[in-house]
């Protein structure tokens, strides 16, 4: 079996969670990651026995700190078939420059704009339209939440119109900078960026959204409002939901009312950092009259695009062909089932 080696360039909210589940795999390797400052990630990333790589500058701030370092940035390049870019949005663009003079791979993040790699990734909807590319982009947790749902219900009734509120965490739990908040903040630049985000992965649906950041860090949180393009009822819906991948079904009178409520569920589930990879909806608050299908569905930020990564990487180095097979694949390494 080819072992594919990967590089993890930025160990931050996503990256972590990138490196560990790719180290879960057997048919991939980390061979580093990377960090620009000798924080207590950089050190607890040493810990865990990945190499850390940072930039040539940072070198002597690591000794200084006694955090080993294995070499600079552009030697985890030349060190790796491909890097899954976990930076902050808006740079990528200059690393990709850097990966292109290395000759690898690279896959980012949903933080850079569609148009940096020409193609957008996702799991179900689109595994093949990565295969054997130089570059893919895993669109955003929203994104990725939206097309969980979505898709599955366009290939079985088809949607007419797609209508989402957003309501956004406004900061991850780890950070502090953003915070603390006292108040909600619509976005007044309309539509918002995730129905097109959507439509980089579904180009013929047409679907409008809004956002509404609220102060909060553990979820978000859509309500969506579906026009189908024939009537339908609610069990059908349900029945859809319940087979599509990477989506977990939830009752509101089993006592998980909230955000809160669904976290406590993952740490139930002895997920690493309590991760809920799946995108869960409100099983009662599935709704369909005639063609008007209404649902609430949550998605953890940190944690709903960490399998689409694995899965994006078989399909770039042509490890699997079946979308099935590596979704398959990556759950049960990471311990996801439909519950």
């Amino acid at each position: 079996m080819s072992i594919v080696k990967v590089g993890i360039n930025g160990y931050g909210t996503i990256g972590k969670r990138v490196a560990a589940a790719v180290s879960k795999q057997d048919d991939m390797q980390v061979v580093g990651v990377t960090k620009t400052r000798p924080t207590f990630e950089a050190k607890t990333a040493a810990e865990k026995g990945f190499d850390v790589y940072v930039p040539e500058e940072s070198l002597q701030a690591f000794r200084d700190a006694g955090i080993r370092t294995a070499g600079t940035i552009q030697d985890l390049f030349r060190a790796s078939d491909i890097v899954v870019d976990c930076t902050p949005g808006n740079v990528g663009e200059g690393y990709k420059a850097e990966y292109a003079a290395a000759g690898i791979k690279a896959i980012f993040q949903g933080g850079e704009d569609h148009s940096l790699t020409g193609v957008s990734f996702n799991s179900t909807a689109n595994y093949r339209d990565s295969w054997g590319a130089q570059f893919s982009r895993v669109v955003s947790c929203n994104t990725t939440g939206l097309i969980r749902t979505l898709f599955p219900i366009d290939r079985k009734i088809k949607i007419k119109n797609a209508y989402v509120t957003v309501v956004r965490r406004a900061a991850d739990p780890g950070d502090s900078k953003s915070g603390p908040i006292n108040a909600l903040e619509p976005s007044v630049k309309l539509p918002t960026h995730h129905g097109p985000d959507v439509q980089s992965i579904m180009p013929w649906l047409n679907i409008n959204t809004m956002a509404i950041k609220a102060s909060t860090t553990l979820m978000h949180l859509h309500t969506v409002v579906v026009e189908l393009e024939r009537d339908a009822d609610t069990a059908e819906v349900l029945d859809i939901l319940r087979s599509a991948p990477r989506v977990r079904l939830i009752k509101s009178k089993s006592g998980i009312k909230s955000t809160a409520e669904i976290m406590e569920y993952a740490r139930d589930l002895g997920r690493d950092r309590s991760d809920m990879y799946e995108i869960v909806v409100w099983e009662d608050g599935v709704k369909v009259v005639g063609n008007k299908l209404y649902y609430y569905q949550a998605v953890h930020q940190e944690a709903d695009v960490i399998p689409e990564n694995v899965d994006c990487i078989r399909s770039m180095c042509k490890l699997e062909k079946d979308a099935a097979a590596s979704a398959e694949k990556t759950d049960r390494a990471l311990g996801i089932d439909k519950g």
